[in-house]
């Protein structure tokens, strides 16, 4: 009896050892931890990718026109106001006449004085060529008068006193015409010099009357005046004597453009031609075309300055002006109201460097890196592109070559040439954790969501 009961109990001890491990072997199935990499998959398709440079800047006249006095004075007219619209040859405002009126009268009064002296010189020559006339008269009767007396003389029929008397005459009428000669020449002189002095005292008086003429201020072109500097009643100083005043500017607001700063990484994949697209804070909502027409070769920010202009501390940027296409703001014209575009507003641009049509595309955080061999130290080796895509359950990753790229996307070269399921996600997971041959399982909707 007692051997049946030890029998009995050694089975239920061995009964509890046997569910013991069907609890713990449950336990285990039910709890074993899935190694497996959680990821996001996105088929491969063919797009149109579009590579940008973005900026951002301000809104310009392409020709803006500053105009200054050539003389100083006194405002005393201001015919326009900012805003106004203007034609060539318009009058603008005037500077006091009154001094510059005096200076043309004393410069017709030195014309006129000149011209005098000039007559009085004339008339000198007149008078000399007149005695030098006369006197060739009586000279030429007083060389028959000495011939006959000479004559007379060496017959002995006068006497010697009226020989010499003749000879004296012949030589006194001999050295009044070379005396009256020489006045002539002076006269002549006089009268070159006279005709100088009429000619200096004319463009003397033609500059002078240039300036009364500046004195009115005319627009140089058609445009508008898009900033006034100066007020009715205020001094002027002219571009004659230094830097002038600027009265005011005259912005050709038919052609616009807009300045902005592209870094050095984006500017050599700028060209001129590019189309853009533009934005304007001041119409929200609205997008305006236009197309790059010009790159500046030296950077924006470059001091003159040899210290400052060997740091690097700061970004190098180089100007790019970009034209907005008259048709693309038609809309915004409206017949008697001011230009929608005012220089100084501010504007974005996405400017279109390069496309690409109907390309392997795959999202741009599926492309990471990975050594060309795991073995070499990172020093030595190079790094290649690759992208993973699911195998079963696993991960393969693929070398591949890519090229332009947008926002979104980048386009695929070689190593994907057809339509796959690659891993495009998430991020942390491409770029460090995946490798050849690793277990992974989809990201659920309620995975993703945590």
């Amino acid at each position: 009896m007692t051997k049946k009961k030890k029998n009995k109990k050694w089975r239920w001890v061995l009964l509890g050892l046997l569910l013991l491990v069907l609890v713990f072997a449950a336990y285990k199935y039910f709890n074993k931890t899935d190694d497996s990499i959680a990821v996001e998959i996105e088929k491969v398709k063919k797009r149109d990718i579009y590579e940008t440079v973005t900026a951002s800047g301000k809104i310009f006249p392409e020709k803006e026109v500053k105009i200054s006095s050539d003389v100083s004075g006194e405002v005393v007219e201001l015919y326009v106001v900012e805003g106004d619209s203007v034609k060539a040859g318009q009058i603008l405002a005037k500077i006091d006449p009154d001094a510059y009126v005096s200076a043309v009268e004393r410069g017709k009064a030195t014309v006129n004085n000149a011209k005098a002296q000039e007559a009085m010189a004339k008339s000198q020559i007149e008078g000399s060529s007149a005695q030098i006339n006369q006197i060739k008269a009586q000279l030429a009767n007083a060389e028959n008068i000495h011939k006959r007396n000479t004559d007379l003389y060496d017959d002995g029929v006068i006497s010697a006193v009226e020989y010499q008397q003749s000879e004296a005459t012949l030589a006194g009428l001999k050295a009044n015409l070379s005396a009256s000669e020489a006045s002539k020449r002076s006269a002549q002189q006089s009268a070159e010099g006279a005709n100088f002095g009429v000619q200096s005292a004319q463009a003397t008086l033609k500059e002078l009357n240039t300036s009364l003429s500046k004195t009115t201020i005319k627009s140089p072109v058609d445009g508008v005046i898009s900033n006034l500097s100066i007020e009715q009643g205020e001094r002027v100083v002219g571009t004659m004597q230094m830097a002038g005043t600027e009265l005011m500017r005259i912005a050709n607001l038919d052609a616009i453009q807009v300045k902005v700063d592209v870094s050095e990484n984006d500017v050599l994949r700028v060209s001129v031609g590019d189309t853009v697209d533009i934005e304007v804070d001041a119409y929200l909502d609205k997008k305006f075309l236009g197309i790059v027409t010009h790159i500046a070769n030296s950077a924006s920010n470059l001091s003159t300055g040899l210290g400052s202009a060997l740091s690097t501390d700061q970004v190098t940027n180089f100007e790019v002006e970009v034209r907005i296409y008259a048709d693309s703001y038609k809309s915004l014209m409206n017949p008697g109201k001011s230009h929608p575009f005012r220089p100084g507003m501010s504007a974005s641009v996405t400017i279109y460097t390069d496309k690409v049509e109907k390309v392997i595309a795959l999202p741009i955080q599926s492309v990471t890196v990975r050594l060309e061999d795991e073995k070499e130290t990172k020093k030595k080796q190079d790094y290649k592109e690759v992208v993973f895509v699911m195998q079963a359950d696993t991960a393969k990753m693929i070398e591949v070559k890519t090229g332009i790229q947008d926002d979104e996307y980048i386009q695929i070269l070689e190593g994907i040439d057809k339509e796959i399921d690659v891993i495009s996600g998430p991020y942390s997971a491409i770029s460090d954790e995946l490798e050849q041959g690793l277990s992974i399982k989809i990201l659920e909707d309620d995975d993703n969501d945590k």
